[in-house]
């Protein structure tokens, strides 16, 4: 089983040239959240990240609100903050016990982050026209502890009703399905 942090570290890596490729000109873009825009979803990705790594560090998150901040080096300040998750998580003792208000192991909680961090990227990339390919050794290891979750994250209205995939999908796609997403999402032509 690899380390939440190794696995981190192979989702930002994926996501990071992604949260790059995302210009201005993008932010009012759609994306498959509807709840969100290209802005929002950021805002919400760093928030996830920041907030993820305190847990990670076992202090207190605060999920109250989204500030913006997608101003200045924001693309920069990407990589600085998915470099810090990830090496908060890779803290001895960081996968052990239980952490959080949630009161659910810290393994779990870690895989959360990995999952908003690897399924907020594909929106993000699909919302941009980008392509994005998930690490498979990722995708192993978040799709069953999200479908795990699915229903408690349903209830608190974090995941969508699963959409309905055909056989014969791939794994990442099932991860998508099972968050609410369509994987074959793409923005409405302009």
């Amino acid at each position: 089983m690899k380390k939440i942090s190794e696995l981190l570290d192979a989702a930002a890596a994926r996501a990071r040239p992604v949260v790059r490729g995302t210009g201005d000109v993008d932010l009012t873009a759609p994306t498959p959240c509807a709840e969100y825009d290209v802005r929002a979803l950021l805002n919400h990705l760093f928030l996830v990240v920041v907030n993820f790594r305190a847990l990670a560090a076992r202090q207190p998150a605060d999920f109250s609100g989204t500030p913006d901040v997608v101003t200045g080096d924001w693309h920069g300040r990407f990589d600085e903050e998915t470099a810090s998750l990830v090496r908060a998580w890779g803290v001895p003792g960081a996968e052990d016990g239980v952490t959080g208000g949630m009161g659910l192991p810290a393994r779990t909680v870690g895989l959360m982050v990995l999952g908003d961090l690897t399924v907020h990227a594909w929106d993000l990339a699909r919302a941009t026209g980008q392509d994005f390919v998930p690490d498979p050794a990722v995708v192993e290891e978040v799709g069953p502890g999200l479908a795990a979750l699915a229903p408690q994250a349903r209830e608190m209205k974090v995941f969508g009703e699963p959409f309905p995939v055909p056989p014969g999908v791939t794994a990442f796609e099932r991860v998508l399905a099972v968050t609410g997403r369509d994987p074959g999402w793409a923005p409405p032509r302009r």
